[in-house]
């Protein structure tokens, strides 16, 4: 085997491993919930999340054409960026479906 197919091998699993734990219900948002947190503080850190996971998938991106890291490393990275990001465009159409819902509901 060569080298780079073993990289890639190793960023799909590392990819397979991150998207089974996104199936799970996360159990940080979970206490959060539980401690009464409201739904605006919840989505405010959810998206600061997606932020952060933003610039470090970009600083990832520029060390790897740098020669500071490597591709497993980058595609980890990109691929918790993209559930990060989907995940939030999920809850949008969820909200705005629901937001929808109530505005038909007669008065």
């Amino acid at each position: 085997m060569s080298t780079p197919f073993n990289a890639a091998t190793a960023a799909y699993g590392n990819a397979s491993r991150l998207i089974n734990q996104a199936a799970r219900p996360s159990t940080d948002l979970t206490a959060k919930a539980s401690e009464g947190a409201n739904f605006a503080d919840i989505l405010a850190q959810n998206v600061q999340g997606v932020v952060e996971q933003g610039k470090t998938s970009d600083q990832m991106a520029m060390d790897m054409v740098n020669g500071k890291a490597n591709v497993v490393d980058m595609v980890t990275a990109l691929s918790e960026t993209e559930m990060a990001i989907e995940s939030m465009v999920t809850i949008r159409d969820r909200v705005i479906s629901a937001y929808e819902e109530i505005m038909r509901m007669p008065i």
